[in-house]
C-alpha cells in the first residue's frame, strides 16, 4: 500500500475513493472497504482511503475529544490488510477546517484526488461548518458518482466508533469484540520501567501509550508479535497503589515466559476484563491481588478451551 502524507497538486492516477476517519477500523468500516475495492475492480481504478489526522474533533476541542480506538499506525495496518492500495492521509488544520463544501469538492476531490467514484457513510459531513452533507455531495458530483454506504447493525446495533468505545468503557469485551470483527488491540514497543511487577513476582512487558485510551482495568489478554501467541493478563491505568496521577501505562504479564523482550513491538488483545483498577493499602496486598487475577485469567483462558 502506498501512503501519501497530505496531498497532492494531482495525483497521478484516478482514484476509487472512500472518505472517513476510520477510527478503530470496525465493521462498518470494514464494509466501506469491501465495497471500495468492488467498485475499483469493476471500474479498473486503484481503491484508495482519504483519511486525517489529527481526528477533527481532536482539532477543535481536544481536551473534550473522545479516546481514540486506533492509532494511525494501527490504521494503516487494518487498510493495508483490506488491499487498500493508497491511503492519503489529510493534515487537518484550519486550513482544513475552513473549505466551504464546494472548495472541498473542487479543490480536493476532483482536482487534487482526481475522484472518479466516491463512497461514504449516509452520515457523511464535510466543509467548514459541517455544512456539507450526502445531497450536496451528490448535487455537485459533475465527474464523479457518488455512492452512500448503508449503516450496519451487529445484533440490531449501529456498527460504530462510538458504539466500540461504549463498550470497552462499560468492560463488555465481548460486545466490543462483535462491533470491531476483533479483539479491540493495542500495539506498542516495550520499554523499562520500575521493575515493581518483577519485585511483586510478576514480571511486566510495559508499554507507553501516546493517547488516552478508551478503557481501563486489569484484563485478561493474548498477546502477539513474539516468536509464538502467548496469554497472560494485563493492567492498564494510573497504577493508583502506586502514584496519585501518573500517566497512563499498558503492564502486561504473560504466563510461563520470562525472556527480555525490550524494544519487540506487542499486539495486546484484550478479552476480558477482570475487574476496575484499585487502590490498595499497601504492595503485599496488592501483590495478592495480582496473584488472583493471574489466576482468574488463567480460569477464563482454560474455560475457552475446554
Amino acid at each position: 500500500m502506498h501512503v501519501f502524507r497530505g496531498l497532492p497538486e494531482t495525483a497521478d492516477v484516478p482514484v476509487a475513493l472512500t472518505i472517513g476517519n476510520f477510527d478503530g477500523v470496525h465493521r462498518g468500516h470494514q464494509a466501506m472497504l469491501s465495497r471500495l475495492l468492488e467498485a475499483a475492480e469493476d471500474l479498473a481504478l486503484p481503491p484508495a482511503v482519504l483519511t486525517f489526522d489529527p481526528h477533527p474533533r481532536e482539532f477543535f476541542a481536544r481536551a473534550s475529544a473522545p479516546p481514540r480506538l486506533s492509532t494511525l499506525r494501527g490504521k494503516l495496518e487494518a487498510f493495508a490488510t483490506h488491499g487498500v492500495e493508497r491511503t492519503y492521509i489529510a493534515r487537518f488544520n484550519a486550513a482544513m477546517a475552513g473549505l466551504s463544501p464546494a472548495t472541498f469538492i473542487e479543490d480536493v476531490l476532483v482536482r487534487r484526488m482526481r475522484a472518479q467514484w466516491v463512497l461514504v457513510g449516509e452520515d457523511f459531513r464535510f466543509g467548514k461548518g459541517r455544512a456539507g452533507d450526502l445531497a450536496a455531495l451528490r448535487a455537485e458530483a459533475r465527474t464523479f458518482s457518488v455512492e452512500a454506504m448503508r449503516t450496519v447493525a451487529i445484533a440490531g446495533e449501529r456498527a460504530s466508533s462510538t458504539a466500540v468505545r461504549g463498550a470497552l468503557r462499560d468492560g463488555d469485551m465481548a460486545r466490543a469484540t462483535a462491533l470491531l470483527g476483533r479483539p479491540y488491540r493495542i500495539s506498542g514497543r516495550v520499554a523499562h520501567g520500575a521493575k515493581l511487577g518483577r519485585s511483586l513476582g510478576f514480571p511486566t512487558a510495559n508499554i507507553a501509550l501516546r493517547h488516552r485510551p478508551p478503557l481501563t482495568g486489569i484484563f485478561a489478554v493474548r498477546v502477539h508479535g513474539l516468536d509464538a501467541q502467548h496469554l497472560g493478563a494485563a493492567s492498564l491505568g494510573i497504577r493508583p497503589t502506586v502514584t496519585e496521577d501518573g500517566p497512563t501505562l499498558l503492564e502486561v504479564f504473560l504466563f510461563d515466559f520470562d525472556d527480555s523482550i525490550y524494544g519487540r513491538r506487542l499486539h495486546v488483545d484484550f478479552m476480558h476484563k477482570l475487574r476496575d483498577e484499585a487502590r490498595y493499602p499497601d504492595l503485599e496486598a496488592l501483590r495478592r491481588q495480582i496473584g488472583d487475577d493471574v489466576a482468574r485469567a488463567r480460569a477464563f483462558f482454560a474455560n475457552l478451551e475446554s
